[in-house]
């Protein structure tokens, strides 16, 4: 399976620890060059940055812009692709559980991260592979699996309304979503979360812009847009749960142990984390 790396050419040091991981778990891999909000295509302005539960800052649809780019090349490859951010922290147990994705069917994506916050997954794993159905995540976008018809589904999303990445993919229930349990990834600005010293600092780049709220100045109708989708996807949400009761529960899905084991540049502060 392949590997896309969305990396902005500036961050070489990223880019740098990802290439470490890669050369240290033997992944076929790709750079994709990250869009930001100079090159953003459509415009910042254009309508279809406009529709999410709130105004969008321009990193944050820079951002989208670039995992769309990804969910593109899944489909011109025909075959499901591991999609990482360039702060992605990884299993040693990855290779072995990409490849029994080859025999997987029923399946659209599959998230392998966690990232301190519960998530409402199925009380059962999946009988092949260390899975358990996800029915609704909500932060991440760093480290996923997903599969042409997954990435069909979430491009029709985002080309009819742009959101922050990991919104727009955990809203996209016509995806059949699975969590990788235990997480085979976390982002870097998490490791402390988990009892890691990081490898190298980072720092957001989505939070190099400030986020916008809703001017007194926007029109009414507009400001009340806003409000509208906001409670239409927490109501979703809250449906989407009563529906699972008796076959899902919220947890926290833990990490893999073995994100302890020393991959490159790693030093471990081990914890009760």
């Amino acid at each position: 399976m392949k590997t896309l790396i969305i990396n902005l050419a500036r961050a070489t040091d990223r880019m740098d620890f990802m290439r470490a991981q890669m050369a240290d778990l033997g992944l076929q891999w790709e750079r994709l060059e990250a869009v930001t909000p100079q090159t953003l295509h459509p415009p910042a302005d254009d309508p279809v940055w406009h529709r999410w539960q709130r105004p969008m800052r321009s990193t944050e649809m820079a951002l989208c812009a670039s995992h769309m780019a990804a969910w593109r090349r899944v489909i011109a490859l025909g075959a499901p692709c591991l999609v990482l951010e360039d702060d992605a922290l990884l299993s040693r147990r990855l290779p072995g559980f990409l490849d029994l994705l080859a025999r997987i069917e029923g399946v659209d994506h599959i998230s392998i991260e966690t990232r301190s916050r519960k998530k409402l997954v199925a009380r059962g794993m999946h009988p092949s592979a260390p899975i358990r159905r996800l029915w609704q995540d909500r932060t991440g976008s760093a480290a996923y699996v997903v599969f042409p018809l997954g990435a069909k589904a979430l491009l029709a999303r985002a080309e009819r309304a742009g959101a922050p990445s990991d919104a727009l993919i955990s809203a996209t229930y016509a995806m059949r979503s699975f969590q990788a349990d235990p997480a085979l990834s976390i982002q870097l600005d998490q490791c402390r979360a988990y009892g890691l010293a990081p490898p190298i600092e980072t720092t957001s780049l989505i939070d190099a812009v400030g986020k916008p709220g809703l001017p007194e100045t926007l029109p009414v109708a507009v400001r009340l847009g806003y409000r509208l989708r906001r409670i239409g996807a927490q109501l979703r949400m809250g449906a989407r749960h009563v529906a699972r009761l008796g076959q899902a529960h919220r947890r926290a899905v833990r990490p893999a142990d073995d994100l302890w084991d020393g991959l490159p540049g790693v030093q471990a502060s081990r914890s009760d984390h």
